[in-house]
């Protein structure tokens, strides 16, 4: 890029419905979730991106070319601040409120809101538009949405239950991405008439009986040591480990889900 050429914004609605003038093209961005950090990498951008979160494991050198600024809910904003980006993209759900005002009082600052499929390819291509990857993004997201449309219909989705934490227990339930997910991966949600993450008593889970109970790898690390916990609350239930990742990044990693789901 000639370091004399203009900088040209460019005033888009994100996903929140925010308006966010952002500098086309933009050379130093900072990625504040996970998933989305990965699609940035995936589409080329690494040289870009100069700023990410200590949770962005994908892929492993995320954390290595730029500088870790914090979690995704408690930033460094010195750090950010000297980074100097040019522009910050986010997650409604993954971030925190306060934290995003605040960034956005100084950044462009665009987010994401996903919670069904159509949404996360929706972001895909938009960002790259925003980061003018357009053509990239367009490929992956074809490759997602193809993946998707040839999994097969189930004619009875396996009552499920999906764990995504332990003490307290707590599930991933309606209106949720890893909602839609299961349904497209055969499941049926049995707590899919509560909103978002409740916490889950044993006697509740007895009472839903699924015939599947599926221990999330994160955010809590469940493993193998929990498979006889649950089996003890459920013992007609087959209770596995799944690959969260597969079931909750909404980013270039959805390339592998449909698949993964296949083998489930």
């Amino acid at each position: 890029m000639n370091p004399f050429e203009p900088v040209i914004p460019l005033s888009v609605t994100d996903q929140m419905g925010r308006r966010v003038a952002v500098p086309l093209p933009a050379q130093r961005i900072v990625s504040l979730v996970p998933s989305q950090t990965e699609l940035l990498f995936a589409l080329g951008l690494r040289t870009r991106v100069v700023g990410v979160t200590k949770f962005c494991i994908h892929p492993t050198e995320a954390r290595q070319s730029a500088t870790v600024i914090g979690g995704t809910k408690n930033f460094d904003f010195d750090k950010i601040d000297a980074l100097q980006p040019d522009l910050i993209i986010g997650n409604k759900e993954e971030n925190y409120q306060e934290g995003i005002e605040r960034l956005a009082e100084r950044y462009p600052v665009w987010m994401s809101d996903i919670s069904t499929l159509p949404e996360a390819l929706s972001m895909i291509r938009r960002v790259g538009l925003l980061t003018q990857r357009a053509e990239a993004a367009e490929v992956l997201a074809a490759e997602i949405e193809a993946s998707f449309s040839v999994l097969p219909r189930v004619a009875e989705p396996v009552p499920a239950a999906y764990f995504i934490w332990r003490k307290p227990y707590m599930v991933a339930a309606g209106g949720t991405f890893i909602d839609e997910l299961l349904a497209r991966a055969g499941f049926r949600n049995v707590f899919g008439e509560l909103g978002r993450y409740p916490e889950i008593k044993p006697d509740q889970l007895r009472q839903a009986a699924p015939q599947q109970i599926l221990l999330s790898s994160e955010p809590y690390p469940f493993g193998e040591k929990h498979v006889a916990e649950f089996q003890e609350i459920c013992p007609a239930a087959q209770v596995r480990i799944v690959n969260g990742e597969l079931f909750s990044w909404y980013g270039s990693r959805l390339r592998y889900s449909a698949a993964y789901f296949r083998e489930l």
